[in-house]
């Protein structure tokens, strides 16, 4: 098991493939882009695939693969499929914009590739217009991602769709995107923006006034823990559905089908049950999401480092994880971290 100097235990990893995106978000990447890491400087999916080996036997369970946009690089769908016959991962996951979502489908049904245990898709605005303005594209239809939704849902994939709620810019799309609960079984989740990076200089809408609007259209929400009896901490289940890892916090709507989530990494910090680390595209195992400490692993897995000494060195590493997040303007962003 590992944990941190707190006693945190830690069994989440998210892992990103790459920082190449095809979007723009406001909250995540300026317009004109930024520039690319170097190929060489990416981590191979078989440097991946080894370090996720050696972190399972140290307790990860739980792995998300992000970006960038993950579906960007090329292999993909295979690495995604390898990664789930890893010894002791529980729970892959995948974090997507939505946009390649259709083609990956295709080749993983053609490839005959089982599927991820759930999916979250980033959308932000079901308007067209307000969809355009957030991503700065104007390449895909909200309703085309739907679409792919109700696909994956005759597959019985786990659908998370994450909305950052952003003032004066996507506040009209809350209730719209609330409401896609009613009939289709899945979790609509509203994440407070994060001050790091381009997102510093765009205003918060909190979680409290998002529920607030949500019960006023759609009747008081149920905390889902009330429901069950536990307060969902590590791998999180509706019934027999697996629905995540994190620290979002969920309720029921009377007579809807789906589910609403909560991250409100501003107004309620839950930093006290955090259980993840943070692989990014580079080889460097973040500790925070808000920290530079960490640990370059693709150092020593270039430098010839055998699985024994890349074991001790992330378990001393673990134990310098920060106690809470300090948010910095001056962070990356998350475009270079996976989110």
């Amino acid at each position: 098991m590992l944990t941190d100097s707190y006693g945190r235990v830690l069994n989440y990893l998210r892992v990103s493939i790459t920082d190449r995106c095809n979007l723009r978000c406001i909250y995540c990447m300026p317009p004109e882009g930024v520039k690319w890491k170097p190929h060489e400087n990416i981590l191979t999916f078989e440097e991946i695939i080894r370090l996720v080996k050696i972190m399972a036997a140290l307790g990860i369970k739980n792995v998300k693969v992000t970006g960038g946009e993950p579906l960007l690089r090329k292999g993909a769908s295979s690495f995604l499929n390898e990664l789930k016959t890893i010894n002791k991962i529980e729970n892959v996951t995948l974090t997507t914009n939505g946009h390649l979502l259709g083609k990956y489908l295709d080749e993983a049904n053609t490839m005959r590739f089982p599927l991820p245990n759930g999916i979250n898709i980033s959308l932000d605005a079901l308007d067209g217009n307000r969809y355009k303005l957030i991503t700065n594209s104007d390449n895909t239809n909200p309703q085309d991602i739907l679409s792919v939704i109700d696909r994956l849902l005759e597959k019985q994939i786990t659908i998370k769709i994450n909305c950052v709620p952003v003032r004066s810019v996507n506040e009209e799309d809350i209730l719209p995107l609330a409401e896609l609960v009613n009939d289709k079984d899945i979790t609509v989740r509203f994440i407070e923006l994060m001050p790091i990076g381009c997102a510093s200089a765009l205003l918060c809408v909190s979680g409290t006034e998002v529920k607030a609007q949500i019960e006023k259209k759609f009747g008081v929400l149920t905390p889902l823990d009330s429901i069950s009896g536990s307060r969902f901490i590590g791998s999180q289940f509706v019934g027999n559905q697996f629905v995540g890892n994190g620290p979002a916090v969920y309720y029921s709507l009377s007579g809807f089908k789906g589910r609403i989530g909560f991250i409100n990494a501003n107004t309620h910090n839950f930093c006290e049950i955090c259980n993840r680390l943070r692989l990014t595209s580079e080889g460097f195992l973040k500790l925070c999401l808000s920290s530079d400490l960490g640990l370059d692993l693709r150092k020593l897995i270039r430098n010839g480092a055998d699985d024994n000494e890349i074991t001790s060195s992330i378990i001393e590493t673990v134990n310098s994880k920060p106690r809470t997040h300090e948010f910095s303007k001056n962070h990356e962003g998350m475009s270079k971290v996976g989110g």
